[in-house]
């Protein structure tokens, strides 16, 4: 029988608690969805919260079936908030918003990762904030990420802009610019002459082009992701890996003293200390204070 848990007087039938999801770790549904209540919620609501959401679906663990979706699943309980979202063929469609707890365990109990706009659903395709995808083609790893990340700090800085980075949770490396808003069409355009000049500096190291045969040994500079259409993972949000690993935020400190991808590699189980420690790396990324305009031009 499926228990119901009530959330905040929301009413969940939460399924399947004792399914293992990651053999990796043997770490269990239960062990998800309690990650995401107990250790995850507080701060990672905050980067959710008005933001329209996609999902990458994996019920029956990552070695299992996945697939993306940007529509309310069927069976959307009619208090999860949803939101009008631009696009081209379909100009009434519409994207789950988790707003709160009951939402965020509503959906966790789909088994999913969690994809966000740069936007907030009030403002459709004008960012808030500036991404970089950093990804590495083997053999290089995130230690090759984290140099570029390193340039990239400091060309976003000598335009006024800070930067905060987490992993992917996968390979790679993500760099956050809260931004002042910006349509995202112009907020694209300026991140890719970024990646360009990061080419530019570092031939030897990164790739702005996403041919696959330029990027064996490079990191690929990904500006698309800033393309209102676009989302990417986020903070916080279990990835459909062998592991229960984290898209977790890191300081500058982690990412200079990288020397092997092992070690920004953080799975459910370390990110209460992480918390406990650091609070919210990417706090900044929600406080108007810190955000600067798009440079002119």
């Amino acid at each position: 029988m499926t228990p119901i848990t009530v959330v905040e007087g929301r009413h969940l039938a939460l399924s399947n608690l004792d399914k293992v999801l990651y053999p990796a770790t043997g770490t269990t549904k239960g062990e998800v969805l309690h990650y995401y209540a107990a250790t995850a919620a507080d701060v990672m609501l905050a980067h959710l919260r008005d933001r329209p959401l996609s999902f990458l679906r994996y019920p029956d663990g990552p070695e299992g079936l996945r697939f993306f979706t940007k529509n309310p699943p069927p069976g959307t309980p009619d208090w999860v908030r949803t939101a009008l979202v631009p696009r081209r063929d379909e100009p009434e469609a519409r994207q789950v918003l988790v707003q709160d707890l009951p939402s965020l365990m509503w959906a966790a109990n789909l088994v999913v990762e969690f994809h966000t706009h740069q936007w907030r659903q009030d403002t459709p395709a004008v960012a808030d904030r500036l991404v970089f995808d950093l990804d590495p083609g083997p053999p290089a790893s995130i230690v090759e990420c984290c140099a570029v990340a390193l340039w990239l700090r400091e060309r976003l800085a000598a335009d006024g802009l800070s930067a905060y980075g987490k992993t992917s949770g996968s390979k790679g490396l993500h760099l956050l610019v809260p931004l002042e808003p910006s349509p995202s069409d112009d907020v694209t355009a300026y991140a890719k002459a970024l990646a360009v000049e990061a080419h530019g500096a570092q031939p030897e190291l990164a790739v702005y082009r996403m041919t696959r045969a330029l990027r064996p040994g490079k990191v690929f500079v990904d500006f698309s992701q800033n393309a209102a259409a676009k989302t990417t993972a986020a903070p916080y949000t279990l990835r459909a890996k062998g592991s229960p690993a984290v898209s977790a935020p890191v300081t500058w400190d982690e990412i200079e003293a990288c020397g092997a991808p092992s070690e920004l590699v953080f799975l459910a189980g370390d990110m209460e200390g992480r918390i406990a420690a650091h609070g919210d790396l990417l706090a900044p990324l929600n406080d108007p204070r810190r955000a600067h305009p798009l440079p002119a031009g």
